[in-house]
This record gives structure tokens, sequence and C-alpha cells, in this order.
């Protein structure tokens, strides 16, 4: 097994409803959906963000898209118009999932490009 970031899987995207961010993580390839199904666990996701939410994570599969969906509820602090933070709306939460590495096969590993 390797290490490898979330990124040379994923895709992500970000943002608010509320005090909740919202994090989508799209498999960049097929084959990449069961690893991540497997490696994103509310336990991983909620270690990864600690001390950046108070609430509980919520996590939803959609495997139509080779995609999950996060909720990191009591991130904002209020939320996007009651909250003093830089990113009062979550945009930047995607970027940090996709900086957590992650454990794959040697042989997804060598396929990957070098993006570090």
């Amino acid at each position: 097994m390797a290490r490898v970031l979330l990124y040379d899987l994923a895709h992500g995207r970000s943002g608010d409803k509320g005090d909740t961010v919202n994090i989508g993580v799209i498999a960049r390839r097929i084959e990449y959906w069961e690893i991540m199904r497997q490696a994103l666990t509310v336990e991983r996701v909620a270690e990864h963000f600690a001390g950046m939410f108070d609430g509980r994570v919520d996590r939803y599969e959609l495997p139509n898209l080779h995609a999950l969906n996060f909720l990191l509820h009591g991130a904002l602090d209020g939320g996007g118009t009651v909250s003093l933070m830089t990113d009062a709306q979550g945009k930047t939460f995607s970027t940090a999932m996709l900086r957590m590495e992650i454990e794959v096969p040697d042989e997804i590993a060598a396929l990957l490009p070098e993006r570090r």
C-alpha cells in the first residue's frame, strides 16, 4: 500500500448552508471510487477537520456519480452573514479535504502523476 493525497484521486467542491459546510468529493476515475468510499469514513473526515467544527459529520454516497458528500455541522461560526471567519462560506474546505492522505494499492499509486 502507498500513501497519496486524496487530490490525486478526486476533485472537490465545497460551500455552505448556514453554519454547515458541504464538501463534495468526486472520483477522477471510476477505479478510484471504491478506494475513496472505504477510506473516507465519517470518523476519518472528523479527525481530519478536528478543531475546525463542533458538530457532527454526515456522509452521503452518490454511487452513480462516483462521489461522496459530507456535511460538517457547526463549522462556520454561525454562517456567512454573522461570522467573522476568513472563510465564512466554507469555500476552502474542499481544498483542505483534498490534502488528506489515504492509502491506495501500489498498482494504483504507480499510475498516479506526481503532484506533490
